[in-house]
């Protein structure tokens, strides 16, 4: 049983998981990665998720305002041994739901050509490829994408 919780990014969960992720875009990244870095602080990130497993954080992720009416996806990770279990789904969905509920319109977010199962998560989520947005306007490596909250069922309370 998977238990999202709420938080933002002073949790101490949400760094260590986002040092493990780090780590392994460091990897994945290669020499682009101190590029990548600079837009991926998470210092006052008011909206995170960290998904727990029997009181042990397993995952994470964050959304951040872009604009006036658009949340960016942040920070998404899971544990090597918990991947493939529907957990970063989860965790994607309740950020999804989160910035439904402060009524923002879309979701974007960037990824890069080395995260293939990223890609193949957001695809399969809803999220559509969009030209590079921003930062990453002509940056070969990365994806963007987009999904509008319409399509995003938020809980009754």
């Amino acid at each position: 049983m998977i238990e999202l919780v709420r938080t933002d990014s002073s949790n101490k969960d949400f760094v260590d998981l986002v040092f493990l992720l780090d780590a392994d875009l460091h990897v994945r990244d290669g020499d682009d990665h101190s590029f990548y870095a600079q837009f991926n602080k998470i210092n006052h990130i008011k909206h995170v998720v960290v998904a727990y497993h029997k009181m042990v954080p397993v995952g994470c992720g964050a959304i951040k305002a872009y604009s006036p009416d658009t949340m960016e996806v942040k920070r998404m990770f899971v544990l090597p041994e918990f991947r493939g279990q529907g957990i970063a789904g989860q965790v994607l969905q309740e950020l999804e739901r989160w910035a439904a509920e402060m009524e923002y319109q879309n979701l974007i977010l960037e990824t890069g050509k080395a995260q293939p199962e990223a890609i193949r998560l957001y695809t399969k989520s809803g999220y559509t490829v969009i030209p590079n947005y921003g930062q990453y306007a002509n940056i070969e490596n990365s994806v963007c994408m987009t999904k509008p909250t319409a399509s995003v069922k938020v809980q009754e309370q």
